[in-house]
């Protein structure tokens, strides 16, 4: 075979493994950001734009993503690229919402308080984060696929009710319930775990 012939991976960055994207990263090699990018970006951006609603916002706050994962990458290496960077993407639209409320208090979105409600407000509890982490995504684990989905929606991807209640075909008020007991599990679930609210 002539391998004059073989087709170069970074001619099609999407079709790259995360493992090779990550080892692209470490090799201090840009092509980690076109690849991320290439496999990643409208995922991350669909992320920043379900938080911002608004598009220069998002556009920005995507490019900074690959600033940020190019900082972190290493040390860490992530075994879930995807879910690594739209974990930046929706950290930095969550301060970019923060920097909006300081600067302008009336017409931001507000993300919602619900949530918080049912965990720790006090630094300590997340000193392991990690572990924390872990303990989310066995409660994420218990539930079933419709209240799993409904609840990712609703406080990862911060869609509005009615976009859940349509998409579910469920009334809006079938939601807010949804979420309210779920809520209220995993509030049961952490306080089990030792952790208090």
């Amino acid at each position: 075979m002539d391998k004059s012939r073989k087709t170069d991976p970074l001619q099609n960055p999407s079709s790259l493994s995360d493992e090779a994207i990550v080892d692209l990263y470490f090799d201090r090699d840009e092509n980690a950001i076109a690849a991320s990018s290439a496999k990643y970006g409208r995922m991350c951006h669909t992320v920043a734009d379900r938080i911002l609603h608004d598009e220069q916002d998002a556009e920005e706050c995507l490019s900074d993503t690959w600033i940020e994962a190019w900082h972190a990458i290493p040390p860490a290496r992530p075994a879930r690229l995807g879910g690594f960077l739209a974990s930046i993407t929706r950290h930095l639209a969550l301060d970019r919402v923060d920097y909006r409320r300081a600067k302008c208090r009336d017409g931001v979105v507000e993300v919602s308080d619900e949530f918080w409600d049912c965990v720790p407000d006090n630094a300590a509890a997340f000193t392991d984060e990690v572990a924390f982490s872990d303990l989310v995504n066995r409660f994420l684990a218990s539930l079933d696929s419709r209240t799993r989905i409904v609840f990712l929606q609703r406080y990862w991807h911060l869609c509005e009710i009615r976009d859940i209640a349509r998409a579910h075909r469920m009334s809006e008020n079938a939601v807010k319930v949804l979420l309210h007991r779920t809520r209220k599990r995993f509030k049961a679930y952490l306080e089990k775990e030792g952790i208090s609210i």
